[in-house]
C-alpha cells in the first residue's frame, strides 16, 4: 500500500439510484483506499444519495450536485478542478470493483511510463467486452457490427482507443491536453480524449492482467433521444482533426511502435 493516496476517484451519477450507492459502498470496504477522495457527480436534479448524509469508513467523500444536467466530458472536467493527486480514476456507475486495482494499475503504469491504463473490462456474464477499439471510422463502426474486435493483434503498431467505463489517468497528461473535449455531451469524449493523448505523444496502455465486471446499460440501444445523441457525436468525430490525422497516418505507415500494449 502506498503510504499517502495517489488517486482521486470521479464518478458520475446520471440517475443510477441505487447502482450509484452499491459503488461507494463496495470502494469503501477496502482499507487501502483510505484517505482517497471520491468525488460524485449527481447530474440530475434531486437525484437521492444514500451516502450524501451517512459518513464513509475510508473514502473522503466530495459530492458535487449539478443544477442542470451537464455531459460526461464536462463533469468528469468538473470534478477534476477537485483533484490533488498524480493519479485521476474516471469510472462509470455499473461497475463492481471488489479489489484495490488502483495501485496495481499506477505501478505497472509508471514501470511502463503510460499516461493513462485501463484494466480489462467483461461484462457481467463473464464475456470479455470489446472495451478496446480501431480508431472511430465508419468501417470500424461495420466491423464491430461483424463481429470483429478492436483487440485483435493490438500489438500491430495501430492506434486502439479505450472506451471509457474505467481510466486511470495521469493528472499532468490530462491537465496538459484540457481534460475531456466539452463540445461531445455524453457519447464519443473517450474516444476523443485516447485520440488527441495518442497525437500528443502519450501512451495509452491495456493491463489484460487485472480485470473488472461492467453491467452496462446501453441507453443508446432502447431510446430514440439517446440514439441521436449518440449519431450526433459520432458526426462530430467524423469531422474531427484528430481521427483524419490518425487515420492518414494509419494508412501512410506499415508498421508504427506499439499503442497500446498488454501487461506481461
Amino acid at each position: 500500500m502506498h503510504p499517502n493516496p495517489l488517486v482521486t476517484l470521479s464518478i458520475v451519477s446520471h440517475g443510477h439510484g441505487p447502482l450509484i450507492d452499491a459503488m461507494v459502498a463496495q470502494l469503501d470496504e477496502l482499507p487501502s483506499l483510505n484517505g482517497v477522495r471520491l468525488i460524485v457527480t449527481l447530474n440530475v436534479c434531486n437525484e437521492p444519495f444514500a451516502f450524501e448524509s451517512r459518513p464513509l469508513r475510508h473514502l473522503q467523500l466530495v459530492v458535487i450536485r449539478n443544477s442542470s444536467p451537464m455531459g460526461f466530458g464536462a463533469n468528469h472536467n468538473q470534478a477534476f478542478e477537485r483533484c490533488e493527486t498524480s493519479w485521476f480514476a474516471i469510472l462509470n456507475p455499473d461497475l463492481s470493483i471488489t479489489a484495490d486495482v488502483f495501485t496495481s494499475l499506477i505501478d505497472i503504469a509508471n514501470k511502463k511510463m503510460a499516461a493513462l491504463i485501463v484494466p480489462q473490462i467483461f461484462n457481467s456474464t463473464g464475456f470479455r467486452e470489446d472495451s478496446v477499439r480501431w480508431n472511430l471510422t465508419p468501417w470500424s463502426l461495420v466491423k464491430r457490427r461483424l463481429g470483429v474486435k478492436g483487440e485483435d493483434d493490438i500489438d500491430d503498431g495501430r492506434f486502439r482507443w479505450f472506451a471509457g467505463m474505467f481510466y486511470l489517468v495521469q493528472s499532468a497528461a490530462y491537465r496538459k491536453i484540457g481534460g475531456f473535449n466539452t463540445h461531445y455531451f455524453l457519447y464519443c469524449e473517450d474516444y476523443d480524449l485516447c485520440a488527441r493523448m495518442h497525437l500528443a505523444g502519450q501512451s495509452l496502455w491495456l493491463c489484460r492482467e487485472i480485470q473488472i465486471i461492467h453491467d452496462a446499460r446501453r441507453a443508446s440501444w432502447k431510446s430514440r433521444h439517446y440514439l441521436m445523441m449518440h449519431l450526433k457525436s459520432l458526426i462530430r468525430v467524423w469531422t474531427s482533426v484528430p481521427l483524419w490525422r490518425i487515420a492518414l497516418r494509419d494508412l501512410s505507415a506499415t508498421r508504427r511502435p506499439r499503442q497500446i500494449t498488454p501487461c506481461p
